[in-house]
């Protein structure tokens, strides 16, 4: 059962009387604990929603379309508390921040209804059989898993949990009731990697056809590892070694069955100072949230959009501005902003490289840049009209970065507008033009 805590005005579910503060306990007899109950038994034309209201327990009936909704809502989009994480896996990167920062990067969720609605990672710890029959029944697909090896026993030491190894079956059953999964390997070196690896990959193609995608993607560590499991990060040749492993399987994948499935991080290219694949390597970028193909996507969306320069004709130059990135991605803007200097004569662009002080320079993805060591290393520089930094440096909501800067204080300091850009080509152009 859930409290609701408004009512839409004019809404179906006001018209049939429902007020705040009301208690729903079911629908069609089928009881209501979190958002996927609410959603999946509201799906039918008619309902019949039981409620309470202080010690009265009334019915009242809707009639409505199959996707439409009725007007309710409740305190979290979950209508429940997260379920957080019950692993101490060996790599967890909220194990490695230091202290002192907002209590809300310290909570680790690994809750199965966030992979259905927002695309989370699961481990499937947290699950027992009810659940697996839930997500079955309701067909909630696809499921998004961190794997990170099949080999049990291994998974219960990287994971620090004596049940990560025994729910490794629950990856055939969702797969052979037909849900689809899309999985990840955090790759850790010496650990899961190597001949580990091999059997990690030979198992999951037998997921085959519910599996979907695979992204492989190292381990990140920061300075901040006293105490923890001691990990090491990947050379060049390690790098190197990695993706041929796994190009090797993808290849084969793609020769049998049309996809290639398994896709190494960007990461692994820019570590084996490799070329990062062309556009048709990455299929449909099933796993971009996961930084694979994530450059390519971008360096190939820009150079779709300026094909016609039309929606952006009222650019007027002269116009100097600077970037700001992590090493990983420094060479990639370089490039992109050498060509919109091509296409739009009078732009001028400086592309800073930031090192990540803040958590240690083995980061070095823009996404994990602080206003602090932005502010550190940009001081006294010529930064011209605008400072354009990547929007996935800031908190989902666009407030903040990770240290509780705002991109207005951060300019104040800085003595320039600064601007999120998100990578979406024709938005990172425009935030270029100061068009956005």
């Amino acid at each position: 059962m859930v409290t609701v805590t408004d009512v839409f005005p004019r809404s179906r579910a006001a018209r049939a009387g429902i007020e705040k503060n009301d208690i729903l306990l079911s629908i069609n007899g089928k009881e209501i604990n979190d958002v996927l109950d609410y959603r999946f038994y509201l799906a039918d034309k008619k309902i019949t929603l039981s409620l309470k209201r202080g010690d009265e327990y009334f019915e009242t009936v809707i009639f409505k379309g199959e996707y439409d909704d009725i007007g309710l809502d409740f305190e979290t989009p979950l209508m429940d508390k997260k379920h957080s994480c019950e692993n101490k896996c060996i790599f967890c990167f909220i194990d490695q921040l230091p202290k002192g920062m907002r209590d809300t990067l310290y909570f680790k969720d690994d809750d199965s209804r966030l992979s259905f609605l927002h695309g989370n990672y699961v481990t499937l710890t947290n699950m027992r059989e009810r659940d697996i029959d839930r997500i079955i029944e309701m067909h909630i697909s696809p499921v998004n898993v961190s794997v990170h090896t099949t080999n049990p026993e291994l998974r219960c030491k990287m994971m620090h949990n004596k049940r990560a190894g025994e729910v490794l079956k629950y990856l055939t059953r969702l797969a052979d009731a037909g849900i689809s999964l899309c999985c990840q390997i955090v790759l850790c070196k010496g650990i899961n990697d190597g001949e580990e690896l091999d059997k990690t990959l030979h198992d999951l193609i037998k997921l085959r056809p519910a599996l979907q995608s695979v992204a492989i993607v190292p381990s990140g560590l920061t300075k901040f590892r006293d105490g923890l499991y001691p990990l090491s990060a990947f050379t060049k040749d390690d790098a190197r070694s990695v993706i041929n492993q796994i190009n090797a399987y993808g290849n084969w994948c793609l020769s049998e069955f049309g996809t290639r499935l398994f896709f190494p991080a960007d990461e692994f290219y820019i570590t084996a100072e490799l070329p990062l694949p062309d556009d048709s390597f990455y299929e449909d970028y099933s796993q971009i949230e996961n930084g694979v193909g994530m450059l390519t996507d971008m360096k190939t969306s820009v150079e779709f959009e300026l094909e016609d320069l039309t929606p952006y004709s009222d650019f007027r130059a002269p116009r100097q501005i600077s970037i700001a990135t992590g090493y990983a991605a420094y060479e990639h803007m370089l490039s992109l902003s050498k060509r919109l200097e091509e296409s739009f004569k009078g732009l001028k662009i400086e592309v800073y490289k930031i090192k990540n002080e803040f958590f240690g320079d083995s980061i070095t993805v823009a996404g994990l840049l602080t206003a602090r060591d932005i502010e550190n290393q940009l001081k006294g520089k010529k930064l011209g009209e605008a400072l354009l930094v990547p929007s996935n440096a800031l908190r989902a909501d666009g407030a903040v970065f990770l240290d509780d800067v705002t991109p207005d204080e951060l300019g104040k300091k800085l003595s320039v507008t600064v601007v999120p850009a998100q990578s979406e080509a024709s938005d990172f152009i425009r935030c270029a033009l100061g068009l956005n």
